[in-house]
């Protein structure tokens, strides 16, 4: 590789696998990957738009790569990527003269040509339309990864882009309409992580379970790919409760591969709450939901995102949310305070909450959930779990990988078994993980049916 780029990925899966395959599309340009900005020829900021002060985050990081390039006589090329790109545009360029590109979510495939025209024209690049269709066919074809990587778990965007309108959330605006990928394409993608030694898929999209490409919907997606030999077990993340649909239910309960984890976002247990963030749904749905979910998988794990101090929310209302925790007992959550997000409906809105007001609520929520978290680990103490070994722990001797239900697992066992499924008896608990002892290697995955 005659060339470096390093990219720093902030935010959500989504933002991860995208980081991969910008790494995938440089490539045939002579770009390898390198750990830090000083060693890179090219930077790159895969920016995130959801969490607060977002923005500021990004230019701080762009003084500290503008002191670099400096250091260097300019010889380094700087872009911004993702959301705030997307959300920003020229303004990047107009504060951070040094900022050489600044592209979108949905335009990452034309870099090499993005590249090429800032070297021709001397000027900042700035391109963030919306292209979503071209972008996936435009993408490299073949799957890069670092001579080190032994990785068996990928992520695999199928779907992008929000048509919700939630009135606290940038995504429609930042990523565009609800686009889903063909079938064909996706399953040739499929078929060349598993033939690289990927054992585990996650299905990402910002509303997964509204993927729909003719005919085909999630859950003949998963049924599909569970035929991919060598993928032993499948996810998907993040899913709207409106887009449950009776089949994507049923293959809980039927496909072996489809891991029993589930991450549901409701954001309140309050219905006005609910109507005003327009989220489309009631508690009574959601929960009726949640029942139909079990009765389908009753070992599955159920998660969540909660979003306290939305504008208006009162003390009341607050209570029904933690009531909703209570009812449906969740295996871990998400949980925030809510931050006004420029360009948003109720960024506009005139009641916000009291800073003070919504510390205390999110200090309460998180109580419950994490001990609720708390219990789901420790109901695992004395089972056996098939656990994929995914790579070296801290200490000698010890490897990490995950359960069924998404937990981190520690174990002493070899290092030639990452990569395989094996029987852990678990022993003991952690904040976030799960302690065991290596029991077996199953040799099929371990499936739950």
């Amino acid at each position: 590789m005659s060339k470096s780029v390093f990219v720093k990925t902030y935010g959500c899966q989504m933002n991860v696998y995208d980081s991969a395959r910008m790494q995938d599309v440089l490539a045939p340009l002579g770009y390898g990957i390198v750990e830090t900005a000083e060693e890179a020829d090219l930077v790159i900021l895969n920016t995130c738009h959801i969490r607060e002060k977002a923005v500021e985050k990004v230019y701080s990081e762009l003084g500290r790569y503008r002191d670099l390039k400096a250091a260097r006589g300019g010889n380094m090329t700087i872009a911004v990527a993702g959301c705030v790109g997307q959300a920003e545009g020229e303004e990047i360029t107009r504060r951070m003269k040094s900022v050489d590109l600044v592209f979108g979510p949905q335009t990452y495939h034309r870099l090499p040509e993005l590249l090429k025209q800032r070297e021709d024209t001397g000027l900042a690049v700035v391109e963030i339309e919306f292209a979503v269709d071209d972008k996936f066919k435009g993408l490299a074809r073949e799957q890069v990864r670092q001579p080190s990587s032994r990785s068996v778990t990928a992520f695999l965007t199928i779907q992008e882009g929000c048509d919700k309108f939630c009135t606290f959330c940038v995504v429609p605006y930042t990523r565009g309409a609800e686009f889903s990928r063909a079938p064909a394409q996706i399953v040739e993608e499929a078929r060349k992580l598993a033939d690289q030694g990927v054992r585990e898929l996650t299905l990402l999209g910002q509303n997964v379970n509204a993927y729909h490409s003719g005919s085909a919907t999630l859950a003949s997606l998963i049924t599909e790919l569970s035929q991919i030999g060598g993928i032993h077990r499948i996810r998907y993340m993040t899913s709207h409760p409106r887009d449950m649909s009776d089949d994507l239910i049923e293959a809980h309960g039927a496909n072996p591969k489809l891991m029993p984890y589930l991450h549901l976002p409701i954001q309140s247990g309050s219905d006005r709450v609910l109507k005003a963030m327009n989220r489309g749904h009631t508690t009574d749905q959601y929960l009726k939901l949640i029942d139909r979910i079990r009765a389908a998988q009753p070992r599955i794990a159920m998660t969540s995102d909660f979003i306290v101090g939305f504008p208006g929310e009162t003390d009341q209302e607050f209570e029904e949310t933690l009531q909703l925790v209570r009812d449906v007992n969740y295996a871990g959550a998400y949980s925030f305070k809510y931050s006004p997000r420029p360009g948003t409906p109720a960024a506009t809105r005139d009641d916000q909450i009291p800073e003070t007001v919504k510390n205390e609520r999110l200090v309460r929520l998180q109580a419950l959930l994490t001990g609720q978290q708390a219990a789901f680990y420790q109901s695992c103490v004395g089972q056996t779990l098939t656990v994929l070994l995914e790579k070296s722990g801290r200490q000698k001797g010890q490897l990490i990988g995950r359960s069924p239900y998404l937990q981190s697992v520690h174990v002493e066992a070899p290092e030639s078994l990452i990569g395989s499924f094996i029987e852990a008896q678990i022993l003991s608990v952690g904040p976030n993980s799960l302690s065991g002892q290596y029991v077996s290697l199953t040799p099929n995955g371990g499936h739950l049916i």
